[in-house]
């Protein structure tokens, strides 16, 4: 009787509420019939025509011939030059730390051989000068010089299809936000919508939709739910929570969610926080399923306070060294190749580290604020699990194996890229390839069979979030986050919002509500360049430049309020525990005090300690 109340939790088994579906439909069509605005009409410009022109322009500049008329490999150094400028890596030291599989992860047509002679060419015939000077007029090129009332032809066509992408991505995403906030069709439905939408209105082809579904951190999703049964079954997950609980002196939730944060937090600055979630997803549904008694037979309020500590714990975190998200790399680049200003990894963990510090009471706080569980002690279910384990006896072998082949894939997780980067691993082979061999792993050594992931599995969630990354890409392909960031800086400049602290603030706040849409790279990837670039025009040379930096990546972690903003998000989802609105409603508060903490360390300890020599600003 729980367990068919714990379903009814995650509206699978809803029907569609037309009533309250008919207004996202509705909206989605209004913003497709509605006049393109001219500023989505120059992004589209930027993004369908500039690229071909600015390659033109290098050409030009570098070989005296447009790009029709040069070389194989002097347009390959064209191509790498004018992907690089769009990463905002304008330097020729970013150019030759180019290799041949970046080129061809990116998808430039090359040989081995004529992009060495491109390198080569670079390299002894191209003064830096020269260099920085290229790229400066292409950048003046694409943002300024390309307006689309001077197209004609072809381009205009381009510009135009452009354009219609970009409104049908914000379109999709009034959409999705609204879908995903009312819950008026199950969620999995949602995110089957969005495939459906790119499809019919000629943002991707069939085939193109089909590719992203299977992304790679889809297959991490699904592997680690998949081991996490495994876990389950086997009771390891009850051996690893008494392990770590069973000190306490008064298990009370209170004190059992803030070991929680205080152990996944600092972990998540320094490893990845899919992983995180997916080891701790377990054992809080395990403290609570072992909670539960014949006075309170079901306690929803513990059971998400619980999971949502796990999530937030996990969004937390990040923030505090380089190799906590993609995020932190992506504008430690920026700001090294726009500016010339390095930011190492120690002195990134001194700058960062204390706002996980004093997030992670402020969060714990508001978590406790926000649920209010019957259940307080959880002394009975350690009781049970050391009656459980008792039973038990020794490590069996199915637990060894659990626990080996789940130790491997950490390993593999946290080693992968590096070893890849050394040449240890002639492949790379990404976090979901790895979760997955975990998963078959198990059922080549006896642990699970295939009828235990089929029933204990969450195939929904993976479809959810295959749905997600599909429209968070779709966004910073299309160019839909940049026309979001443009649009919004450019509104709050008149007000004074365009310099100083004002200006961060806009950054920061724009750069969380996209990453609560998006992934945080693309969120950071975004608002970045833009953000920089007016911090570089109103106070060039200063210590505002590495801050802004730091505040936009710290503000792409911000994914606290959607399902959708982050792994953790929609992994501690698979629990059947939660609603869309439970991480709205602990999501909230931290959001607004994540963004004033932000800001108070940037006024108070940032400024007070300053950076490597620069003036204050």
């Amino acid at each position: 009787m729980v367990q068919e109340k714990k379903k009814k939790v995650t509206g699978y088994d809803k029907y569609v509420d037309w009533k309250t579906f008919i207004i996202p439909v509705v909206l989605l069509f209004l913003i497709l019939i509605l006049p393109t605005p001219y500023g989505m009409k120059d992004v589209g410009t930027e993004y369908k025509v500039g690229p071909k022109a600015v390659i033109n322009l290098i050409c030009q500049d570098l070989f005296n011939n447009p790009s029709s008329e040069v070389e194989q490999w002097q347009l390959i150094s064209a191509q790498v030059m004018e992907r690089n400028m769009r990463m905002g890596a304008l330097t020729k030291q970013r150019f030759l730390s180019r290799d041949f599989n970046w080129v061809k992860k990116y998808k430039i047509q090359a040989d081995k051989k004529n992009f060495d002679k491109a390198r080569t060419y670079i390299e002894e015939k191209v003064t830096d000068e020269a260099f920085a000077g290229i790229m400066k007029n292409a950048v003046e090129l694409r943002k300024q010089g390309l307006k689309y009332e001077n197209l004609t032809g072809n381009d205009k066509k381009a510009a135009d299809k452009g354009a219609w992408h970009i409104k049908v991505a914000i379109a999709m995403g009034v959409f999705v936000v609204l879908c995903f906030l009312t819950e008026c069709i199950p969620l999995p439905g949602v995110a089957f919508c969005i495939g459906l939408i790119l499809v019919f209105t000629g943002v991707l082809s069939r085939k193109e939709v089909a590719m992203l579904y299977w992304d790679d951190a889809c297959w991490f999703i699904m592997g680690s739910l998949m081991f996490a049964a495994a876990f389950v079954k086997t009771g390891v997950d009850k051996r690893v929570c008494l392990m770590m609980f069973r000190k306490l002196a008064v298990p009370n939730i209170r004190w059992i969610t803030l070991i929680i944060f205080i152990i996944i937090a600092p972990l998540a600055s320094f490893i990845s926080d899919h992983a995180l979630a997916a080891m701790f997803l377990p054992i809080g549904m395990l403290l609570y399923e072992n909670s539960l008694t014949k006075e309170v037979p079901e306690d929803p309020e513990l059971a998400k306070m619980m999971m949502i500590a796990i999530a937030m714990a996990c969004n937390v975190g990040g923030p505090g060294a380089p190799s906590g998200g993609a995020r932190n790399v992506i504008m430690m680049t920026y700001l090294t190749d726009m500016f010339g200003f390095d930011i190492g990894y120690f002195q990134w963990v001194t700058y960062c580290f204390p706002y996980v510090i004093i997030m992670i009471p402020a969060s714990w706080i508001i978590l406790n604020w926000r649920f209010k569980p019957r259940i307080i002690s959880l002394a009975p279910a350690m009781d049970h699990l050391k009656n459980e384990i008792g039973k038990m006896g020794a490590w069996n072998g199915q637990q060894k194996w659990a626990l080996g082949i789940f130790i491997v894939m950490v390993f593999g997780w946290f080693t992968e890229k590096a070893f890849y980067n050394m040449g240890i691993y002639p492949i790379r082979l990404g976090i979901g390839v790895i979760a997955v061999a975990g998963a078959i792993a198990y059922i080549f050594a006896g642990v699970v069979n295939w009828r235990d992931y089929q029933e204990k599995v969450d195939w929904g969630v993976v479809w959810l979030y295959a749905g997600a990354i599909i429209f968070g890409r779709t966004l910073d392909s299309t160019g839909a986050a940049y026309w979001l960031a443009r649009t919004v800086i450019d509104l709050l400049a008149p007000l004074g919002m365009d310099s100083g602290l004002p200006l961060m603030v806009t950054s920061n706040g724009l750069t969380a509500v996209l990453t609560n849409l998006m992934a945080d790279g693309p969120a950071a990837a975004a608002v970045g360049p833009i953000a920089l670039n007016m911090a570089g025009l109103v106070h060039p040379g200063s210590t505002f430049l590495p801050f802004m930096a730091m505040s936009t990546a710290i503000a792409s972690s911000f994914a606290y309020c959607l399902i959708i903003g982050t792994p953790p998000n929609a992994i501690v989802y698979a629990s059947g525990y939660l609603e869309p609105k439970d991480y709205l409603r602990v999501g909230i508060p931290i959001f607004f005090v994540a963004n004033i903490l932000l800001l108070g360390i940037t006024a108070v300890y940032w400024v007070w300690r300053g950076f490597g020599g620069l003036p204050g600003f």
